[in-house]
């Protein structure tokens, strides 16, 4: 029997790197337990909301944050507030399929574009691995604003 999993990321802000991660991934916050969040409705402020009338501390309302895939296939993503520093390479990081299918030039072309959104969305670019068949089609390694190490593929 296989298991669903769920991506849990440390964070000094969970809010603004579930934020990115959304917009990276095209996820969705979804909305708090029990409440029916209309169309064009930020998720987020409805959170506020919730969470101001369960009575939940103002200073207490990012230390959680989550996203989910729309479509329900891929894995949910959540952020928790810890108060410690990123201080070492990540064990497990994300690899990002931007360009699947894609070989060569044309798949390396499609990996600088989305680098430059996700720079954009502020991300930081390290370094570029070009295709060396067999083994590597070639990727480009980044970081998250809270430095946390992924690829795009």
């Amino acid at each position: 029997m296989s298991r669903d999993v769920q991506v849990t990321f440390d964070a000094h802000d969970p809010r603004a790197l579930s934020t990115f991660w959304r917009d990276v991934l095209g996820y969705v916050h979804p909305g708090p337990p029990g409440v029916d969040v209309p169309d064009g409705v930020d998720p987020l402020a409805a959170w506020d909301d919730f969470l101001e009338q369960i009575g939940v501390p103002e200073d207490q309302r990012n230390t959680r944050s989550a996203i989910e895939d729309p479509d329900g296939s891929g894995p949910r993503l959540f952020f928790q507030q810890v108060p410690e520093d990123k201080v070492a390479k990540n064990r497990v990081h994300l690899d990002v399929r931007a360009a699947p299918g894609l070989q060569g030039d044309e798949r390396m072309a499609a990996l600088e574009a989305e680098c430059e959104r996700l720079v954009a969305l502020g991300a930081t670019r390290q370094r570029r691995h070009d295709p060396e068949p067999p083994l590597s089609q070639g990727f480009i390694v980044m970081l998250d604003p809270e430095g946390n190490e992924f690829c795009l593929d």
